[in-house]
């Protein structure tokens, strides 16, 4: 599967990154993939891969803080509002 080169923030206490933007396609020229060069434009098989592969993960800085989501999901589980 072809993969996305994506530049993004790495919250360093949960671990998620938040992608901000896809720097590079990365090709797997493969001819069972539809997003690679080398796929057939006249195949019609149901089981060549339609999506791209994840992402690869490029950090451009780090936060050492909760991602929003993970500080949105605490505040919901202690029923209070997100500040």
């Amino acid at each position: 599967m072809c993969q996305r080169l994506a530049q993004g923030t790495r919250w360093k206490k949960c671990g998620h990154f938040q992608r901000q933007f896809v720097k590079a396609i990365v090709d797997c020229n493969s001819k069972q993939c539809k997003k690679s060069y080398r796929h057939p434009q006249n195949c019609l098989q149901p089981t060549c891969y339609q999506t791209f592969g994840p992402d690869i993960e490029e950090n451009v800085d780090s936060v050492d803080e909760y991602c929003f989501q993970c500080r949105a999901a605490q505040a919901r589980a202690e029923g209070r509002p997100l500040t």
